[in-house]
């Protein structure tokens, strides 16, 4: 499968709480909601696209948690992502978790480098992480991410977790679509391309012909 780390994300990289004012609180947070004002038709439509390329969801204990508490409780038949985050199959990365409310899920005991790349080694078209922004982190440091999606928001939250904000190996990425939504979303997409390149400048005629 191929492993795609789906993430929203302010213009300052926090990723924690996107989606209600508590829906994210750990570490004091008090700053969430901050994605929704921005919500339109085709941040709807285009991200319900990205989960149907999905055949199966990986995530984190803190990011699985809160899923299996919020997502049942949708309800609502014309909600365009409920059924099927319900539904497939999820991955949870614990070494902590002996037991899950929000089926079908499988626990991934052990190093979340070695049980995730085997994961990966099994037949299907994507598996995507969404939240668990330390666990995606992780998982982009060692070479497993395929794809990164991210939805940014234009907004600076000025605190909160950031996707990227620890300590991570440089990883090059190549932009295969982007697009802005009327509320002032970018929905961008990258493939990995392995180790960040770096140059010294030397003036513009090596970028101008």
């Amino acid at each position: 499968m191929k492993l795609v780390l789906t993430e929203f994300v302010s213009l300052d990289g926090v990723s924690q709480g996107p989606g209600s004012p508590d829906e994210d609180t750990s570490d004091g947070f008090v700053r969430g909601g901050w994605l929704v004002p921005h919500l339109d038709e085709l941040f709807v439509r285009r991200t319900s696209e990205w989960l149907d390329l999905a055949d199966g969801l990986l995530l984190g204990r803190r990011t699985y948690q809160a899923f299996a508490r919020d997502w049942p409780r949708i309800t609502d038949p014309d909600d365009p992502y409920s059924e099927r985050m319900n539904a497939l199959p999820k991955y949870v990365v614990t070494n902590t978790l002996a037991e899950t409310s929000w089926h079908p899920t499988t626990i991934l005991n052990g190093d979340p480098i070695d049980t995730v790349a085997k994961l990966k080694a099994e037949p299907g078209r994507e598996l995507q992480i969404h939240g668990s922004a330390r666990l995606g982190q992780a998982l982009l440091s060692a070479g497993l991410v395929d794809t990164v999606r991210l939805t940014v928001a234009p907004t600076i939250v000025g605190s909160g977790r950031q996707l990227l904000g620890h300590p991570g190996a440089a990883t090059g990425l190549r932009l295969v679509n982007h697009e802005s939504t009327s509320t002032g979303l970018l929905l961008l997409e990258y493939e990995c391309s392995g180790v960040a390149p770096v140059a010294a400048y030397e003036g513009v005629t090596a970028f101008v012909q």
